[in-house]
């Protein structure tokens, strides 16, 4: 026990506490009576020591190690997941206080929602609190993806947030990495996992299909997540954006006009070829309703005064990356424009349309 416990970096009287609640019991004893660990012992041991550097109490602990559906290659997946996303939330937290010193050297206003961003896990985190307010399933979008969901009956939502889009009659399992979002999901919603995309806790092809809906963007590694989605389930139909065709941010007269640091927070993005091509997946065109139920970035493309409310911003993790000073010019800016009828004069064309090709794709494999 004390080489175990030396190698562990814990110490022997912790050890001994494992062993009396039967959390990790040696499974032999020495020719002179000391307890012994086994290959096996010490593999539990390293997983409760990762769950309890994750901050995990000793009950949850418990139920995680002795969940029998889940073998040693699923919590390794599982805790690589949870340690990329402790180091997602460092990286957001140092994000979001360079972007308030930036700020705050300009002289700007620092909103009490930027100053809560450092706290946050991740960029949902930031976001979270208002996306129950305007995000919801829009249903001419909900029947574009359960169609191509076709008859799968078990099916994984990956980046699942508060749940929209999650079919009915389905067996859905949801994976959703910030706590802000699961708090959020409606009771009697379905099971939700904390874990990455890049390391989904689950074994090859354990579900018919797996789905994700604006929210490849907000990965680490898009396609790392996408051939994830791919080796545990049999079918993949993910909604995201095209940047591969050349002045796409040209299509929408809000990142055209008033926010062109758009193009920068896709910079690095996969192109939707590339996408595609990992996975082996199809493309589809998704156009968003002129008066679009969810309100994703570009939910509001003929209802131009809704960008001015703080409300709907926040909701939508666009506002949040490039920053309070392009979004508060960018609202001035659309505002005068408004008042002016100069936007008028400039989108006369939208007024009769009644969908519009954004550049949201559905991918399907």
């Amino acid at each position: 026990m004390g080489r175990v416990a030396e190698l562990a970096g814990v110490t022997v009287r912790t050890l001994h506490h494992y062993d009396r609640i039967g959390l990790v019991l040696p499974s032999a004893r020495t020719a002179g009576g000391y307890r012994a660990y086994s290959a096996g012992d010490v593999a539990r041991l390293r997983e409760v020591l990762a769950y309890r550097q994750l901050g995990f109490g000793l009950r949850e602990v418990a139920e995680l190690v002795d969940d029998l559906s889940t073998d040693a290659v699923a919590h390794l997946r599982r805790l690589r997941g949870l340690l990329l996303e402790r180091r997602d939330r460092a990286d957001a937290m140092a994000a979001a206080i360079d972007r308030e010193l930036e700020a705050r050297a300009k002289g700007l206003k620092v909103t009490p929602e930027e100053q809560l961003e450092v706290l946050g896990a991740r960029l949902y985190d930031a976001i979270g609190g208002a996306y129950t307010a305007t995000r919801r399933t829009e249903p001419r979008i909900a029947a574009q993806i359960l169609d191509a969901l076709g008859d799968a009956q078990t099916v994984l939502n990956v980046g699942a947030g508060t749940g929209s889009y999650e079919p009915a009659g389905r067996d859905v399992t949801a994976v959703e990495p910030s706590a802000v979002m699961r708090g959020q999901r409606p009771a009697g919603s379905a099971p939700c996992v904390a874990a990455a995309a890049e390391n989904l806790p689950f074994q090859d092809q354990s579900f018919d299909a797996a789905m994700a809906v604006s929210t490849v963007h907000h990965w680490g590694d898009p396609v790392a997540g996408l051939r994830e989605m791919r080796r545990v389930a049999r079918r993949v139909v993910v909604l995201t954006f095209d940047t591969d065709e050349p002045g796409w941010q040209d299509r929408f007269w809000l990142t055209r006009d008033y926010l062109p640091e758009f193009a920068a927070v896709l910079a690095g993005f996969p192109s939707l070829a590339g996408m595609a091509d990992a996975i082996g997946a199809r493309t589809e065109p998704v156009p968003v309703p002129w008066d679009c139920g969810d309100g994703l970035f570009e939910a509001y493309w003929r209802r131009p005064q809704a960008y001015l409310e703080d409300q709907v911003r926040r909701a939508v993790s666009v506002w949040t990356r490039v920053g309070p000073e392009a979004e508060q010019r960018a609202v001035r800016d659309l505002r005068d424009d408004l008042a002016s009828g100069r936007w008028k004069e400039r989108n006369s064309d939208l007024a009769n349309l009644n969908a519009a090709d954004l550049g949201l794709r559905l991918l399907v494999a």
